[in-house]
């Protein structure tokens, strides 16, 4: 690329910053447009996870040896889970480490995105928000889901219980997925993801909330809003189209199909562009190289995870905690499922055929449909999922409000729409 060549990203989020960023510190004019108002605005200041057991190099030594200030952002680390199984006992996943670190998406100050965004304007990054551009006039693409593979549904509380996570295997409210429960900071948030596209969706939040109350009586909960989002999953056939163009993050199919904890790869993706732009290695190789493995073991993971129920979620946690009572480390045993090996090679090469059907697009992309709903997923709200219904009505008179009607509707539109 020429040297005074403008670099047009598509796209403001974490994977289209983390490129402009490095490109801007390196001299280039860069210009970064985005159809929203602002970075983060996907967002509804919900709390996300970056783990810390799928590779080896914790996330923030890459940030920092990347270039990006992590301290920029708030971030709660924990070192203790709480593993909830699917017969509501409770164990704890523990590590001398950080297992997880919590990160809060959204446009106030703190959040991570807003972070990137200071970074990218400090190095001289022109962003222009609710602007939309050709995506074929863009150098790298970074645009959010376009589709639905997935739904996540959460309510977030003000409480007065101390800083908590827990994290919670049961095919009942999550649909061959987890839910889970974070505390930081008198904010909570309960959220459910479902793989598996349902009518009503809203039941399995009522009943995944109604489970975490059951389980912690003593955990406050004043309603404030109910959050949502999608997930679109595919895996691209290449990463770098004829005429130059790399696609980074979401748009690239870079994240994690299972547990979707894509925040790693969007950066990482986003850096490796930038890389490439620069004079480095070339981007399509090295995604292949270090990120791939990842995502493609991801996809065998979630192949496994939609077609077992709570028996095999049982001997999951329980396999959990024995490991971890052999090695004194509660990430040992969620590492190893996480991380590439020849079974799930395997797994992979044999079930991507049936997963993964083909899509338009410049880049040959493989969508991972919703999949269909199972017998097992009909079943009539429990008492208690009823009261938290009436609870949340309540809240919503009050002046709490719900943001994703029109994400469920469009997957109910996703559901009747030809496979």
């Amino acid at each position: 690329m020429p040297s005074d060549h403008p670099v047009t990203v598509a796209g403001a989020g974490l994977s289209g910053l983390a490129a402009a960023i490095l490109l801007a510190r390196a001299g280039k004019e860069v210009h970064v447009h985005d159809i929203r108002a602002d970075s983060g605005a996907r967002f509804d200041g919900d709390f996300q996870a970056l783990e810390n057991w799928s590779m080896d190099e914790d996330f923030f030594d890459q940030l920092e040896a990347w270039g990006f200030d992590s301290s920029e952002f708030k971030s709660t680390a924990f070192s203790v889970v709480d593993l909830i199984h699917p017969d509501d006992a409770v164990t704890q996943a523990r590590t001398n480490g950080v297992a997880y670190r919590i990160v809060e998406r959204g446009t106030s100050p703190h959040t991570i995105d807003q972070a990137f965004k200071r970074m990218a304007i400090e190095a001289g990054v022109t962003l222009h928000y609710k602007s939309r551009i050709n995506l074929e006039h863009a150098d790298i693409v970074a645009c959010g889901p376009k589709e639905t593979s997935a739904l996540a549904l959460g309510e977030i509380f003000h409480t007065s219980h101390p800083n908590h996570i827990a994290f919670q295997l049961n095919d009942k409210v999550a649909p061959g997925a987890y839910s889970y429960m974070i505390i930081i900071d008198g904010v909570g948030l309960i959220c459910t993801c479902l793989w598996r596209k349902q009518r009503g969706s809203e039941r399995f939040l009522n009943e995944c909330i109604a489970t975490y109350r059951r389980l912690y009586p003593d955990v406050d909960m004043q309603p404030v809003k109910r959050v949502g989002g999608k997930g679109d999953f595919t895996l691209n056939g290449c990463y770098t189209s004829r005429s130059g163009q790399h696609f980074v993050g979401e748009s690239g199919g870079l994240q994690d199909f299972m547990w979707g904890f894509g925040m790693r790869m969007a950066v990482w993706s986003g850096v490796l562009a930038a890389q490439d732009m620069l004079g480095g290695p070339t981007y399509d190789r090295e995604v292949r190289k270090h990120l791939l493995p990842y995502v493609r073991t991801s996809v065998a993971n979630r192949w496994l995870m939609n077609r077992v129920g709570d028996r095999t979620f049982k001997r999951m946690c329980l396999r959990w905690m024995r490991d971890q009572e052999r090695s004194g480390d509660g990430l040992r045993w969620i590492g190893r499922l996480f991380r590439p090996s020849p079974t799930k090679r395997l797994i992979f090469g044999l079930t991507s055929p049936f997963m993964l059907k083909r899509a338009d697009g410049p880049m040959r992309p493989r969508r991972l449909p919703f999949r269909p709903a199972l017998p097992r997923d009909a079943w009539e709200p429990s008492p208690e999922a009823l009261n938290v219904k009436a609870s949340w009505e309540a809240a919503r008179r009050r002046g709490s409000h719900t943001s994703f009607e029109s994400i469920e509707g469009e997957a109910v539109e996703h559901d009747a729409a030809p496979a």
